[in-house]
């Protein structure tokens, strides 16, 4: 492998590693091949108790495998993405010299972010909605738009239940806390998890943040941020995978990355609220009163315009090869 297609792969895992991951843990490894990149899982950056059975980190492997292919376009490469569940768990992107192709999602990949604040409560254009649905679709996984204010006021209902059932564990917190990273210079140093930045907070030395954590961060005012959140969205986008498996979930992933970069180049933000998929015992209930016949909801989001947020810290490329 000659020094200059290893530059050209290590500037498409540049781009891949802007992907989103569950509290921001960047749960992968990469591994150049001849011909290609694999995406493996890191297991040491799995978060057991949010994420029992591995769903957001394989969610996550399918996000940073969407950048990694819409950067491959653009670098006159088409990306084959591939999954084999009988071997390491890794996402194979077999590469190809193609036509350079600069897409509009190419171009919003280093402006995509989780924005979590208050949007302007403003709906979205028919086009606009109609846009994200149909680009949010894959093989086996749906995208549904939710725009009126009662179907948004039932996902409320059920984020504020899996919050404070979050909250109310001990375990839960706990990790939570542990990828908290409470002033720039920890998030810098740490190049991970959940800077107080993105979300507007004031830098705190780690032993007052740590002192302050259980105070803060309670049932009610939670409940209360989100209920701000979610009423001031244009709406609430659940991605829906036919088949529970690690496939799927890679497929999610995908999915929920073109419209979060297709958000992005309309100027439309987005950010999770995903308790309802993350707390099991709810997920059903949350299923059924979404109408739901069969398929598992993966992924709540909700979206609108607003202003744009600091962004979280990454990793460098070399500390995510192996």
């Amino acid at each position: 492998m000659n020094l200059e297609y290893t530059a050209q792969l290590k500037e498409l895992i540049r781009y891949a590693i802007l992907a989103p991951s569950s509290h921001n843990t960047q749960c992968w490894k990469f591994r150049l091949e001849d011909r290609g990149i694999s995406i493996l899982p890191d297991l040491s950056r799995r978060c057991p108790v949010v994420d029992p059975d591995d769903h957001h980190l394989y969610v996550s492997l399918g996000c940073a495998a969407e950048n990694l292919s819409q950067a491959a376009k653009a670098q006159g490469l088409s990306g084959k993405i591939t999954f084999d569940a009988s071997g390491d768990g890794a996402v194979q992107i077999a590469l190809e010299p193609s036509s350079s192709t600069v897409t509009p999602l190419f171009e919003a990949i280093s402006h995509r972010q989780c924005t979590r604040t208050e949007y302007d409560g403003k709906p979205l254009s028919p086009e606009e909605i109609k846009l994200l649905e149909g680009i949010g679709q894959g093989d086996g996984v749906r995208v549904m738009m939710l725009t009126e204010r009662s179907e948004m006021e039932t996902v409320l209902d059920y984020v504020m239940q899996g919050n404070t059932a979050q909250i109310n564990n001990r375990a839960f917190m706990k990790e939570l806390k542990s990828w908290i990273r409470f002033n720039d210079q920890e998030a810098a140093r740490a190049g991970d998890g959940l800077s107080g930045r993105t979300t507007g907070n004031p830098s705190i030395p780690r032993w007052l943040g740590s002192l302050l954590f259980k105070f803060l961060v309670r049932v009610q005012s939670e409940n209360d941020k989100i209920a701000r959140y979610i009423r001031s969205s244009a709406g609430i986008a659940v991605f829906v995978s036919d088949v529970n498996d690690k496939a799927h979930w890679i497929e999610v992933g995908r999915c929920y990355e073109r419209f979060a970069l297709q958000a992005t180049a309309l100027g439309i933000r987005n950010a999770f609220v995903n308790q309802p998929v993350e707390e099991a015992s709810l997920r059903p209930h949350f299923a059924r009163a979404l109408g739901l016949q069969s398929g598992r909801p993966d992924l709540v989001v909700r979206f609108g315009r607003g202003p744009e947020m600091p962004r979280s810290f990454r990793r460098s490329p070399e500390k995510v090869m192996v």
